[in-house]
């Protein structure tokens, strides 16, 4: 019975994504979405802490007299445009495409230095123009802490993304890079999220408020 049962299994794992084929993707995948959860936490604590210091910018400059559309429209449209390519890598592994899967990986990783050189653009453009720093005010410590965290996720997947890459270019697609290459797209999307947050909560809000 216990063999019949197993056969199953086994046969039922062949018609899911190659990431789930085995037991220790699922787990490993579940348990992914378990830290997410504890990032979402994180993120959820730093967005409260931002909200209830917003107003408080002791003299200092406003949100109305930093945030400026041009810049932050970029930042916005390049992180879309990478959630739409790690889209297309992940499709890409489903068809088990591994050239398709690799080049739009690459891609990803290009938009992703893109945002991240735009937002260090407009740190220093704050800190040295405006004379905006993490002491000035709450409400600037609460802004740098929430999005300087937000940065170094991203900057974290580029290099996880790098790293990756360099495992499907000796190994191919398998049942652990294809798993990998999933939780990575799952951990990028996650923060094109978030950012859809700090646009609406912080530049959004900021503009007409």
């Amino acid at each position: 019975m216990a063999e019949s049962t197993l056969s199953l299994d086994a046969k039922n794992r062949k018609n899911l994504p190659l990431e789930y084929s085995t037991e220790e993707g699922d787990l490993r995948i579940v348990g992914f979405w378990m830290f997410l959860a504890a990032e979402l936490v994180l993120f959820g604590t730093l967005f409260g802490t931002y909200l209830v210091l917003k107003s408080h910018t002791g003299g200092g400059p406003t949100a109305q007299d930093l945030f400026k559309i041009g810049p932050v429209m970029a930042e916005t449209l390049v992180l879309l445009v990478s959630s739409f390519t790690c889209g297309l890598s992940t499709l890409e592994l489903r068809r088990h495409n591994k050239k398709g899967l690799i080049t739009w990986l690459a891609v990803t990783i290009i938009l992703g230095l893109v945002f991240v050189g735009l937002e260090a653009n407009e740190f220093y453009t704050y800190v040295t123009h405006e004379g905006a720093t993490l002491q000035t005010s709450a409400f600037l410590s609460g802004f740098f802490i929430l999005l300087g965290t937000h940065g170094c996720h991203v900057s974290l997947g580029i290099v996880w993304i790098a790293g990756i890459l360099i495992q499907l270019a000796r190994r191919g697609i398998t049942p652990v890079t294809a798993r990998k290459a999933f939780i990575v797209g799952l951990y990028w999307h996650f923060l094109d999220v978030v950012w859809i947050f700090i646009f609406t909560a912080v530049y959004l809000t900021g503009w007409v408020m």
